[in-house]
């Protein structure tokens, strides 16, 4: 996992300017008619086959499929006896995810009208996207795998491929407005830049002492803890 110089600061940054966003946008109407009307645009692209495909798309990325995709990668890198990987990874893409619940719980912004929506969905606030975070921060989560591999520029390219195919999907769909998907990944990225200052700084140095861990494979002690950093990325 990279270490990133101001951990506090940036994460703050991004998920104020996230706040400030979902709240014009929930509590005024400076966006709404904008929104609404891109959204029109999009879902005129609508057609049997392709409500069919993005309504699976958004299962895959839902709470159930991303849950599964993560744990399955997960016991992945248990199974390869790369139990920090394994941590680095699981925690990456959680962490990521789940940080768009605190913005909702914040946000409290409505969904758009149902009669627009393929799939009406009541159970969550609308800002930010949850299946655009899970998209984001899994697709961080294999470029971080992927640094300093030759497979670090097809990581990055494809990742955004598939963040922005979700994002789309949730828009096609009727579940989201632009700006919900664009605060998903400014409010994931903010989780995220926070948790590798925690990785180094508390979780590396500490990753021994869960029970179990090391009979999957090497985890570096307290006197290993600068070669963590390496380990992880």
């Amino acid at each position: 996992m990279p270490k990133v110089r101001h951990w506090v600061a940036i994460p703050l940054a991004l998920f104020a300017a996230a706040l400030v966003l979902g709240l014009i946008a929930a509590h005024t109407s400076l966006t709404r008619s904008t929104e609404l009307s891109w959204n029109s645009h999009i879902q005129q692209l609508r057609t049997g086959w392709l409500d069919r495909v993005t309504l699976d798309l958004a299962n895959i990325a839902s709470p159930v499929g991303g849950l599964v995709i993560t744990v399955l990668i997960a016991l992945f890198f248990l199974w390869r006896r790369k139990p920090v990987q394994a941590c680095a990874t699981f925690l990456v893409i959680a962490v990521g995810w789940n940080s768009s619940e605190i913005a909702k719980i914040i946000v409290a912004r409505r969904r758009p009208p149902a009669v627009y929506s393929l799939a009406p969905e009541t159970g969550s606030n609308s800002f930010p996207s949850g299946h655009t975070a899970f998209a984001f921060s899994l697709a961080v989560a294999l470029c971080m795998l992927a640094i300093g591999t030759r497979w670090f520029r097809p990581a990055v390219v494809l990742g955004a491929l598939w963040t922005v195919l979700i994002g789309f999907d949730r828009l096609y769909i009727g579940a989201h407005y632009p700006f919900d998907v664009l605060g998903s990944v400014l409010v994931s990225t903010s989780a995220i830049v926070f948790l590798t200052g925690l990785w180094h700084g508390w979780i590396a140095a500490n990753l021994y002492r869960v029970p179990l861990l090391d009979r999957f494979g090497p985890v570096p002690g307290p006197a290993a803890v600068p070669e963590t950093a390496s380990v992880a990325g």
